[in-house]
């Protein structure tokens, strides 16, 4: 693809918009937080990454749907980017993508938790849960952590004790 022809930022977002996470389908690469540029090199496109850790089984999956959508879109010239700092915070994931992720049955990471280390490590030593975290079935917040071991490697086991469901829980990271 020319110079001439490059699309806009704007347009590039708007196609990794569409990129799904292969992880949790009802949200994009780009309301979790993991795209984090979009920029130019000459006439290369250039993709920031940031894997939501660095073990992160999904990374390279994302990578490649990541790579398949923009060639399908036209860019012919490009490279990703992993980008390791700042890492990635659940603080990245946006109001809508925690919206979807309640809807699918998957409660979002707890608003303001991210960076708490301490306190949810001092829980975790003292066997109690530090966080407060509603049902995404049925909002009770009389919840209890179940495992620290989710389905995926950035969530945990959960259960609602007024309807009995269990349910994942998106880890802040």
């Amino acid at each position: 693809m020319s110079s001439a022809l490059q699309p806009e930022a704007e347009e590039i977002w708007t196609w990794l918009a569409e990129v799904p996470d292969p992880e949790i389908p009802v949200v994009s690469v780009t309301e979790l937080g993991i795209v984090r540029e979009v920029r130019y090199e000459g006439d290369t496109l250039v993709v920031a990454v940031t894997p939501t850790y660095s073990g992160c089984p999904a990374t390279a999956v994302i990578d490649l749907m990541i790579e398949e959508k923009l060639r399908e879109k036209g860019v012919e010239d490009l490279r990703l980017e992993r980008r390791l700092s700042p890492p990635w915070t659940t603080d990245w994931v946006t109001a809508n993508a925690r919206e979807k992720l309640r809807a699918f049955g998957i409660a979002p990471p707890v608003d303001g938790t991210a960076s708490d280390g301490m306190s949810a490590k001092a829980a975790r030593l003292s066997g109690q849960n530090a966080l407060t975290v509603a049902c995404p079935r049925c909002g009770s917040a009389n919840t209890e952590r179940i495992s620290q071991f989710g389905s995926t490697p950035c969530k945990a086991a959960w259960r609602c004790r007024d309807c009995l469901e269990p349910f994942d829980y998106f880890k802040c990271i």
